[in-house]
């Protein structure tokens, strides 16, 4: 069985992350999003992949090749313009001959359960996902162990069943994709598709999540996302760890990285390549730092996704937050990442303040960003691609 994977998206909800990669590059545990998807769908024996590609494709198609690193085959699929998640599977029908799964390029769900889903014998299955408020998301409604229809983010879900985007598919399913009128909003909606292929007698069932599904739809999300795969993994030492420096726990120390004394290391942490860390420098829990990285003198960083090619200069202090490539934080740099008043923290999203649901964050910080020494930067604080801040400047 295939597995066709979408990962054509712009990830507008995630920039400025994603204005130098696409959304399923974005690192987690120091390895991209969608190479954690498809390790997990290895696991649960998969062996051939489509990959659906748009937004610079070309980032996607370098770092995995044909696949043959990982012993799996992979083939790629231009969906040239992006018209719905319906357009985006019905842009790999040449590529699958048989039954298929799809699975999103930016949402971890486990081997376990991909296992289930492969396993079942219904024309197709949905999956599903209990949750508090359906009243965001697209709602699977089910007579008995089948589904009767998906209704998108209704005012009174008739479930707490929220669609959760993996699916799997007969070959049928490509000619109610063709057959699907484009929806309000101007997109082929995979969901419309589904209603059309139940409607036609076909059998078609539901799977539950119960275990692990992250959708990694917005910056935050990969603090999330990079602390339950941290939290996965086994310590292994390959650079230099100085005398007087301590490890504690699960970390990984990267060839070529240098941990020098008095460096304060709790695990799970995870560090890249050729890395100077410290002296006396304290790294805390769920980090992941990537290759090439310099942390300072008296450095402190908390619960942190930090890209490749980044400096983060001696006193600073970063906690709960997601650095991009290229950076270089001034000696001094502090980010803040708890509201006084204890309320959840609001970010910018697309020119909007969204709840982020987080009593602790602390900045979005895009590719390329310099801070000046002593900059001051608040909670849920946005740093554009290049910005740079002056001596002592507050960012608020």
């Amino acid at each position: 069985m295939k597995a066709v994977i979408l990962a054509a998206g712009q990830g507008t909800r995630m920039r400025p992350l994603t204005d130098r990669r696409p959304k399923v590059m974005l690192p987690i545990g120091n390895k991209p999003i969608l190479e954690h998807i498809i390790d997990e769908a290895v696991d649960a024996g998969i062996q051939e992949f489509v990959i659906v590609c748009g937004y610079m494709e070309n980032s996607i198609r370098e770092y995995f090749g044909d696949g043959l690193q990982k012993s799996v085959s992979i083939e790629y699929v231009l969906q040239e313009k992006q018209n719905g998640t319906g357009h985006a599977i019905g842009c790999a029908e040449d590529y699958v001959d048989d039954r298929f799964i799809v699975l999103n390029g930016d949402m971890l769900i486990s081997s376990v359960q991909i296992k289930n889903l492969i396993d079942r014998s219904e024309d197709a299955v949905l999956t599903a996902k209990e949750v508090e408020d359906p009243c965001n998301f697209g709602v699977i409604c089910t007579g008995g162990e089948k589904v009767t229809r998906i209704v998108e983010k209704p005012e009174n879900p008739p479930t707490n069943l929220a669609n959760a985007g993996i699916y799997l598919f007969p070959q049928a399913i490509f000619d109610h994709i063709r057959r699907t009128p484009e929806s309000p909003r101007g997109e082929i909606e995979i969901t419309d598709s589904i209603q059309m292929l139940i409607d036609s007698g076909a059998s078609v069932g539901y799977e539950v999540f119960r275990d692990v599904w992250i959708d990694i739809g917005r910056p935050w999300d990969l603090l999330t996302a990079n602390k339950h795969v941290l939290f996965g993994l086994e310590g292994n030492i390959e650079g230099e760890v100085e005398p007087n420096a301590t490890l504690k726990g699960e970390v990984i120390v990267g060839e070529g990285t240098v941990i020098r004394n008095g460096a304060y290391i709790i695990g799970p942490v995870v560090i890249g390549k050729d890395c100077d860390i410290g002296p006396n420098c304290f790294i805390r829990p769920s980090t992941a730092i990537g290759d090439n990285v310099r942390i300072g003198n008296a450095v402190e960083i908390k619960n942190c996704v930090v890209m490749d090619n980044t400096n983060i200069g001696h006193l600073s202090y970063v906690g709960d937050s997601v650095i991009g490539q290229d950076c270089n934080f001034g000696a001094g740099t502090k980010v803040a990442n708890l509201r006084h008043d204890g309320r959840t923290i609001r970010v910018m999203v697309k020119g909007e303040k969204v709840d982020s649901g987080r009593r602790k964050l602390g900045v979005i910080m895009g590719d390329d960003v310099h801070t000046g020494i002593n900059t001051c930067i608040n909670v849920g604080c946005v740093l554009k691609t290049g910005r740079c801040t002056g001596l002592g400047e507050i960012v608020k």
